[in-house]
């Protein structure tokens, strides 16, 4: 399954995508600001054969929520009214302190690792979710790590 990473900000948006056999997951790119959104990222649905999304969730680091937590909860809802598809929830604490950690080492400018974190920050999103999904024991789909989104 093709699965579509969304770090959602209210400046810039990082997107990742991973393999249909969901073993590689890449930065893909990175939506400025809120200005159509959700139609650039139905445009990338469509195009990259996306099956679900995945949106990370910024808990705080003792897991409860923020006014950051409930922006991306009600942003969560726009997406599966606009897509046809499921969108899961994952738990990014952590995942743009990942992908600085990456862009460390590039040799980037510090104005072109900015413009990279949000689509690196997702797809360390979509691994962790890809990770979660393949350790599940009993082999079915492993839940979301965080709270459902209503339908």
């Amino acid at each position: 399954m093709r699965y579509l990473a969304i770090d959602y900000g209210t400046r810039r948006t990082g997107l990742a995508i991973c393999d249909a056999a969901e073993t590689v997951a890449s930065p893909l790119s990175i939506i400025q600001g809120r200005k159509d959104l959700l139609k650039r990222i139905a445009e990338t649905v469509k195009a990259e054969g996306v099956q679900a999304i995945v949106l990370g969730l910024p808990l705080s680091m003792d897991g409860t929520e923020s006014a950051q937590t409930r922006l991306v909860l009600k942003f969560a809802e726009e997406l599966k009214k606009y897509l046809d598809i499921p969108v899961h929830l994952q738990d990014e604490r952590l995942s743009s302190f990942a992908a600085e950690e990456k862009l460390a080492a590039a040799e980037y400018s510090r104005g072109q690792k900015k413009k990279r974190l949000d689509a690196v920050a997702a797809a360390a999103i979509l691994e962790a979710f890809l990770e979660e999904k393949t350790t599940d024991n009993d082999g079915t789909e492993a839940e979301p790590n965080g709270p459902p989104v209503s339908e």
